[in-house]
């Protein structure tokens, strides 16, 4: 069949990205599921740093095979199911996951797929699970983003990628469940465990620091501080919840912090992929606390800590990969928050896109000035 695809073809264009034009617009040539796979029309996707650090070249371009098709957060309706999937028919409504758990590794069998050990082999070798690739153009194979590649009218997925949501949760916000809301909410929640009454910061407000932001008031955060550069960010985090904010570029940001939480906060998520918010993270963080990175810097970053710290003051640094979530698990727990008004995901939906336009969309990412975009493939 012939769909539209936005497709990357060079890594490291020069910004601004509407001029240079990383993504081009293709027909391509989609097959059909195979066993194990379904066919899905994209209704909604995400756009992401992690989408963003594959055109500019922060990750190696090793790990992004070209041509490629990015779009790793995304909500689709099932077209067609491959022979040995007896859970999905055509209609349902699935969002997409970026790791495919094997099911039998270590890890997964720990419970925590995020970790699964398979999963980066098919992301570097831009794969299905189920093996191989299902665009092309005029011959030559195009491949699939961590096994999602949601910039596109449709797409074809391993099974394992697809957890089946309630129809009615609006196209836009559900998109955002497939990475922002894991990683932000599960960050707090599953990663960091918070305790209502203790206290948390969040840096950098993004989707995903947004959505973490939403996760710890949930989680019953008392003092919970929203630190950024952006004033817009800013305020739409004390419209939710935020107790504090702070902008980044403050010389007296930390010390503001501390002196408001009684000498720093439990914990401090790092959500902006910098050296310097990592800083900031850190000195945030009280003595016994616990600093959680969520964030996917460039390769060459090294965390800024002095190791007598961490021994003198009992400090814990933590990583968050995908909110150490349990996709089958946690979508739908999460959605159910939503729809009871207690995780207002929809505040954090920003403006919809088309295909054509993801070059000035990225450009916008880049800038720091938008919420989480969403692409509407079929606008």
């Amino acid at each position: 069949m012939k769909i539209r695809a936005s497709v990357l073809w060079n890594i490291g264009a020069e910004r601004p990205y509407a001029q240079s034009r990383p993504l081009a617009m293709e027909q391509l040539d989609l097959e059909g599921p195979r066993a194990g796979e379904v066919l899905l029309a994209v209704r909604a996707a995400g756009l992401c740093h992690s989408d963003l650090s594959a055109i500019d070249g922060v990750r190696p371009a090793s790990r992004t095979p070209l041509p490629i098709i990015l779009g790793h957060e995304a909500v689709g309706e099932v077209l067609e199911a491959g022979s040995g999937v007896a859970d999905l028919k055509p209609g349902d409504r699935v969002v997409t996951t970026f790791v495919p758990s094997c099911g039998h590794c270590v890890p997964c069998m720990e419970g925590r797929p995020a970790l699964c050990e398979p999963a980066p082999t098919y992301s570097a070798s831009g794969t299905l699970a189920t093996g191989g690739t299902r665009f092309s153009l005029k011959g030559r194979r195009v491949h699939h983003y961590v096994g999602v590649a949601a910039f596109a009218e449709m797409t074809v997925m391993a099974r394992p990628s697809l957890v089946k949501i309630d129809p009615e949760v609006p196209t836009e916000v559900a998109a955002l469940f497939g990475c922002a809301v894991l990683t932000g909410v599960g960050a707090v929640l599953n990663t960091a465990r918070l305790k209502a009454g203790e206290s948390a910061a969040v840096i950098g407000l993004g989707g995903v620091g947004l959505s973490a932001l939403l996760g710890a008031r949930l989680a019953g955060a008392s003092h919970l501080v929203a630190i950024d550069l952006n004033a817009d960010k800013l305020a739409l985090a004390a419209d939710l919840g935020a107790t504090l904010t702070v902008n980044a570029a403050d010389p007296d940001c930390v010390a503001r912090v501390r002196e408001a939480t009684g000498g720093g906060v439990d914990f401090a998520f790092e959500m902006a992929g910098a050296r310097s918010a990592m800083d900031v993270a850190y000195r945030v963080t009280r003595r016994g606390g616990t600093t959680v990175i969520g964030s996917l810097p460039a390769g060459d970053v090294q965390l800024p800590i002095g190791h007598a710290s961490v021994v003198a003051e009992e400090r814990t640094v933590k990583g968050s990969y995908f909110g150490s979530c349990v996709p089958a698990r946690d979508i739908p727990r999460l959605i159910a928050l939503y729809r009871a008004g207690r995780l207002p995901v929809d505040r954090i939906a920003g403006e919809a896109v088309a295909l054509r336009d993801l070059n000035a969309a990225f450009d916008r990412l880049a800038e720091g000035k938008a919420l989480r975009q969403v692409l509407i493939p079929a606008s």
